[in-house]
């Protein structure tokens, strides 16, 4: 009798041992992430009193319409797509990850971003030469196919080479391709206008717009959703194919739904803010470090929390540091980034992961 109250005794806290841990690692995190947003509207090179900040965003007061314009219409659009972008590209991370079962796979790292950036580079060439403008769904369609063709290549790769240090090496080589053949098209374009797609190349939120946040926000949610929904599946998938088929999943189609879903978040990151480096393998593996579980149904949500508050850092440092000059913010997420990456190569090395 006593031997089944000590095996019930052990067995209900190792159920429950994590919880309290992951529910305040949560609540910290959502603190964070809103002080971040909240330190982005009001932090800027334009400085604007924070009563007439707070008279504008609650009170509705137009007044000043310079104030109101920078605020509702540069800062606060600006910041929700550092939180919606960051997040996706973190997700997207993570599921590259999870695909390939390497650490350090990533949209940036594998070409994915780079093949984005090259497609919508081209197709905006093409539509600005005849049209002023570009719709936000043309340039995400244009990403995601770019994204897809790239994914692609990679996979094919992936057949022939077993080691994954190689596949990274090859995914590295063909976003160096992408990126050249980019940079050409853009720096002999005659356009003003796409002469300017050179600061975006280089990954910037800047110039987002009201009807760009909604776009985003259309594509990043569902996706997001559907991601959580695929916790029970990948969370079998990380365990070997063949377990996850016994389980009674259907693997060819998880795959697919893993690629078009990480394509997706990447491609609508790069429609809107460019390649973003480093974001999408660091953050996975700061969220595994802060939760100290793979669990995907944890390490979903965190890793969007976590990729939203990393970005908001990034680009609050990148508008501010060095104002009013503005640096990419692909400088800023290398910086913190790539430290994280290469100490993941070094514990890999040692067998720490």
């Amino acid at each position: 009798m006593n031997d089944r109250r000590t095996i019930k005794y052990f067995s209900m806290k190792k159920l429950t041992e994590g919880k309290p841990r992951t529910f305040i690692a949560f609540s910290v995190l959502g603190i964070i992430a809103l002080a971040v947003l909240i330190m982005n509207i009001f932090t800027g090179s334009a400085g604007i009193p924070i009563s007439k900040a707070i008279a504008i965003l609650l009170a509705g007061d137009r007044t000043d319409a310079a104030y109101a314009s920078i605020l509702l219409r540069i800062r606060i659009p600006r910041a929700v797509a550092a939180l919606l972008l960051g997040g996706a590209l973190a997700l997207s991370g993570y599921l590259l990850q999870t695909f390939f079962h390497n650490p350090i796979a990533g949209p940036f790292v594998l070409g994915v971003s780079s093949g984005a950036k090259l497609t919508v580079a081209f197709v905006m060439i093409l539509v600005i030469g005849r049209h002023n403008s570009v719709s936000s769904a043309v340039m995400i369609l244009a990403a995601f196919a770019g994204s897809m063709i790239t994914l692609g290549v990679v996979l094919m790769i992936s057949r022939k080479i077993k080691r994954m240090s190689m596949l990274v090496v090859c995914g590295v080589m063909i976003g160096y391709i992408c990126s050249a053949i980019t940079d050409f098209a853009v720096t002999f374009a005659d356009n003003s206008d796409i002469v300017n797609l050179h600061n975006w190349s280089m990954g910037t939120f800047s110039g987002t717009t009201g009807e760009n946040v909604l776009v985003m926000t259309a594509v990043v949610v569902p996706a997001g959703i559907c991601t959580f929904l695929l916790s029970k599946p990948i969370s079998a998938y990380r365990l070997g194919e063949g377990y996850a088929q016994s389980m009674g999943v259907n693997v060819r189609l998880l795959r697919i739904g893993l690629i078009l879903l990480s394509g997706l978040l990447a491609a609508c990151v790069t429609a809107f803010a460019g390649p973003v480096s480093f974001v999408g393998i660091a953050v996975p593996h700061i969220a595994r470090v802060i939760f100290r579980t793979s669990k995907p149904i944890v390490m979903i949500p965190a890793c969007f929390l976590g990729g939203s508050i990393f970005c908001m850092l990034c680009d609050m440092a990148a508008r501010t540091a060095f104002a009013p000059a503005e640096m990419s913010i692909s400088t800023v997420t290398a910086i913190f980034g790539a430290p994280v990456v290469i100490a993941v190569m070094i514990g890999r090395r040692k067998g720490e992961l």
